[in-house]
Order: structure tokens, then sequence, then C-alpha cells
């Protein structure tokens, strides 16, 4: 995510985080530097100067050059600005009413009828909600048939009628429908267009008069870059959305989407969806998003998901079983299937400080652990449960039954061993003595 802009932005302000002479001098030619990265992200010229202008007048009215770590409060700032730019404060959605209605608005290909069913799975997990989607894209082959299958992923309920020419009447039914199931959320899926035309903002100005939703949003696709901001502000010129959905962020994106459109629509960026999985979204955070960019990692984000996926009842079982020396491949598989809930690998191991710059070169494949997954399949029961019965013959039965060799079976052993004896080692005082050990390691 934005690794380009990241680094020629660590680049950029790499001088000012040494410890050398500061001086104005080489502090405007390092955000000029910040400016030429930010317009090869696709960020508007003018926004661009604008954001540079303001890091400039506060680095010289905090006195950067005379401080004992100029460079720092240099990032610091640049951080700020970045947070401000984007945002500031995280938006919700509004579900005051009900039902609440959300209206999906946006271009053919944004992602609006796949986000529609992550919003719907993303609601109805975390906040509880009872929901129903209406298909109201009578246009494009096959779309209502897919908002079908999303809704079947995510176990929400799908109305539509394919007979029925009108979006306005459709979406009016869907509405009644979902009162008289009970729901207290509905999100209308709407038609979009290659490019803006005159009928499709027609027709989608007609189905938000008629239904007056809670809460419009817009979805773009992130990877557009400049394009996705000139389409969001004619959007936003026809219907005064409340917020922006930016799709495709686990992409090549530039980044100049999310940075430049607060600016020109004054919306806030709402949601953001990392990958293709119904589970691959995240409330925007500015700040988050804004150190991510500059390299410094999202820990807290890392450790909310980690948290969702984190079964106490689970732990405590393993704890017993890791005390007794019953650790086994059936709890390691468990072990790695939560791991695997928590997103695509790339975009983790960006969440983690410095770890972006590190793996920027490496193509982690989201299924990195199919081959652990079919090696542990392919051993009985009994070899899951006491893995110190696999023997040469036994290892190499496996790897003929998972496809893969006899040193992948082997070096999988070498890593089930590592990973029981540090959870062991975890749970005694070895856990204690390891923090004081990093405690007193050189920085």
């Amino acid at each position: 995510m934005f690794n380009n802009l990241s680094e020629k932005l660590d680049k950029a302000l790499h001088v000012l985080k040494g410890h050398g002479r500061i001086s104005e001098i080489n502090v405007a030619e390092t955000l000029k530097e910040v400016r030429r990265a930010l317009l090869d992200a696709d960020v508007n010229y003018k926004i661009a100067k604008e954001f540079t202008n303001r890091v400039k007048q506060k680095a010289l009215g905090q006195n950067v050059l005379t401080t004992l770590h100029p460079g720092q409060l240099m990032v610091k700032i640049v951080k700020d600005e970045l947070t401000a730019l984007m945002g500031n404060d995280v938006e919700g959605v509004n579900l005051s009413a009900n039902p609440s209605v959300i209206l999906m608005s946006g271009l053919q290909g944004s992602g609006k009828t796949t986000f529609s069913g992550k919003l719907a799975n993303f609601l109805k997990v975390k906040k509880a909600k009872n929901l129903m989607l209406v298909a109201c894209d009578i246009y494009r082959p096959a779309a209502i048939d897919q908002l079908h299958i999303v809704g079947e992923q995510v176990g929400v309920e799908v109305y539509s009628d394919q007979g029925n020419n009108d979006p306005v009447a459709i979406a009016k039914a869907g509405i009644a429908a979902a009162k008289a199931k009970g729901c207290n959320v509905v999100i209308i899926d709407t038609a979009g267009r290659l490019a803006i035309d005159e009928a499709m903002m027609s027709e989608i100005a007609n189905i938000h008069s008629a239904v007056q939703p809670q809460e419009t949003l817009f979805v773009v696709d992130a990877m557009t870059g400049q394009d996705a901001v000139n389409t969001a502000k004619a959007f936003n010129d026809i219907l005064n959305f409340d917020g922006v959905v930016l799709t495709k962020l686990d992409g090549d994106t530039r980044g100049g989407a999310a940075i430049s459109i607060k600016s020109v629509v004054n919306k806030p960026i709402k949601f953001i969806g990392t990958g293709e999985k119904m589970e691959a979204i995240d409330v925007f955070y500015p700040a988050r998003m804004a150190e991510r960019i500059l390299g410094m990692g999202d820990v807290v984000s890392l450790v909310e998901r980690a948290q969702e996926q984190f079964d106490e009842q689970e732990a405590r079982k393993i704890q017993k079983k890791i005390a007794k020396n019953q650790f086994g491949f059936d709890d390691f598989l468990s072990q790695i299937q939560q791991v695997k809930k928590m997103g695509n690998m790339k975009d983790l191991m960006g969440m983690i400080p410095g770890a972006g710059k590190v793996m920027k070169d490496v193509d982690i494949d989201d299924d990195a652990f199919k081959h652990i997954e079919a090696i542990i399949q392919s051993m009985t029961p009994k070899e899951r449960a006491k893995p110190a019965l696999l023997n040469n013959s036994r290892k190499k039965r496996i790897g003929s039954g998972s496809g893969t060799s006899i040193q992948q079976v082997n070096q999988l052993m070498k890593q089930f061993n590592q990973m029981s004896k540090m959870m062991k080692m975890m749970q005694g005082g070895g856990g204690r003595r390891m923090m004081e050990m990093m405690k007193n390691m050189p920085r």
C-alpha cells in the first residue's frame, strides 16, 4: 500500500532525519522533493504546493532548525499535515433511522457491488445489524446475480426484481421488504457507467431523492489516482454524498486519491477495501494512514485485527496443551487459520514499523501457507497429535501426498519445533526474561 510514495518520502526526509547541520536551505530542498513525491503519487499540484507551504511555515514557526532532533520534529510535522489533509477525525456511518438506508454510488468497475457485501458483513458482524441488500443495477450483465452471490457469501438477504426496469421503484420496494422483515439497515447497490454521463447522474439523483438515504457513499477505485478525485467532485455536485470509500488499496496504488480527495470534495474517507475477501474492509483512520505512508507502520490496527481473531477459550486450551507437551499439528494449523483471517500478508507486514521498506521487493503470496496446510492435512490424525512419530518413511509418504518434498516436510518440522519451544518459554519465566533482554538490547 503506497510503497512508491513511502519510499520517495523517506528519501526526501532522509537528510533531515540525520543529526547533521540543518539549514533553511536544505529544509526547502527537502520540501521540494516531498512535493515531487506527492506529484508522482498523482496528488493535485495545487494541493501538493499548499501542503509543502504549510509544512514549511510550521517548521520555521516551531524553530525546527534549532531543536535537538530537527529531523524527527520535521517528520512529525509532515505526519500531522498528512493526517489533516486526509481528514483528521475518524467518521462512522449514520445508522440513526430504522431502517437506515445506505446508498452506494460510483462508476462501473469501482467495486460497488463487492463493497456492498463487505459493508453488509462489517455491519452484521461488528455492529450486530440485521440487513438487506437491494439490487438496483438493471444494466450491467449479471450485476443482480453478482449481488445475490455476495449476499449468500455474507449471509445477508438480497432483494431484486429482474422484470422491473425502474430502479427507483425497485429501491422503494426493497426498503418496504426490509421493513416487513424487521431489517434495521438497507444497502442499495446502484448502476454505474464506464464514464460520467447525464443519464446515470439523473438516475442516481432520482433514487437519492426518492429514498432519502441516511448515508450516501461514493465508491472509488484508488488505483485511478487523480481521475478518482475528479469523478468524486462530479458525483458530489449532484448527490452531496456523505463519505468516500476507497477500494483496491491492496493493489499498486499511487496514493493520490487518498491524499487529495478530502481536500477537493470536503467529505471524509469512511472505509477502505484492502483485498478480495468479504472481511477485507477497514474503517479509515487518517492518522494511522499517514503513519503508514511515512513508513511508521500501523501497530494499533495490527493489534486490533489480532484481537478480533483471538479466541480466549481456544488460547486457554492451547496453554494447557503446551504445559503438558501435547501441542500438535492440529493446534499449529488452527494458529495459521487465525493469522490468515487477519488479512493478506503483505498488508499485515506493512503495519509493522520498518517492515514495509524491508519487504518492498518481496512478493508475499496470499497463499503463503498453502504448502504447510497441505503437508499437515496429509498426516494421519495420530501423526498430527504426536509429531514425534514422524520418521523418514512417514515424512516421505506425507511429502508425496501433499505434493511437496521431504526437505519441505523437514523444514516444517523444524519450524513447528521452534514455535513449540518459543511458546513453552513464553509460558514460563522465559517470557519475562525475554522482555528484560529486549529492554537491555543496544539500540
